[in-house]
């Protein structure tokens, strides 16, 4: 779903990303909100019940916490669809972008406790999401089985240079968006975790 977690100034903030503050840290503090974000900015416009059967959610649900991200400015009314009697709803931008760890270190305990709830919850998302691929890629054909990586690697790194390298990351992703047309034969949309963290040397 979002866009950075870690409050680094990206190409991708003039493009319609939303920075998060800590009150609308707390409206986008759910599960399911969450869930409900990532659907629409990935699949496009739904009603509440088109999303409660992609989830498998009751539609009252999935109808009070769209209402809940619409207060807090995540998604809003698709006017091109919501003629009918169900209401439309789109993703109000293409990505989120916070400063986790000024929220971790937050005097409001409530703050701290949204962006734990939000940081796990993008865990398990990618968790899922890469167990998904692992499960389905034989149904891929051949050129995509060749066209992904599950990596992992370790160098030592001060706070600065950790951020440095973050940066570049995102930047070199970024660089790629847009270069291929909706609806290129053979093309795919793609997802990319970046994980980076230190650990103890013993």
């Amino acid at each position: 779903m979002p866009a950075t977690e870690d409050g680094a100034e990206t190409p991708v903030e003039a493009e319609n990303v939303h920075k998060v503050d800590a009150r609308t840290l707390r409206g986008l503090a759910h599960p399911l909100r969450l869930r409900l974000l990532a659907a629409l900015r990935e699949y496009g416009p739904a009603t509440a019940s088109g999303l409660a059967g992609r989830l498998g959610e009751s539609s009252g649900a999935t109808s009070y916490h769209l209402r809940q991200l619409a207060t807090y400015g995540f998604v809003e009314d698709d006017p091109e669809r919501g003629k009918g009697r169900e209401r439309w709803w789109r993703a109000a931008h293409r990505g989120t972008v916070f400063d986790s760890g000024r929220f971790l270190s937050h005097p409001d305990p409530e703050v701290r406790g949204a962006v734990g709830v939000v940081l796990h919850e993008m865990a398990t998302t990618h968790s899922r999401e890469l167990n998904t691929w692992i499960g389905t890629m034989s149904e891929w054909p051949e050129e995509w089985r060749e066209g992904w990586d599950i990596s992992d690697f370790q160098v030592r790194l001060t706070p600065d240079l950790a951020e440095e390298l973050i940066g570049k990351v995102h930047e070199l992703i970024e660089s790629y968006h847009g270069r291929v047309p909706e609806g290129t034969e053979g093309s795919a949309n793609v997802r990319s975790h970046v994980h980076l963290f230190p650990r103890p040397a013993a």
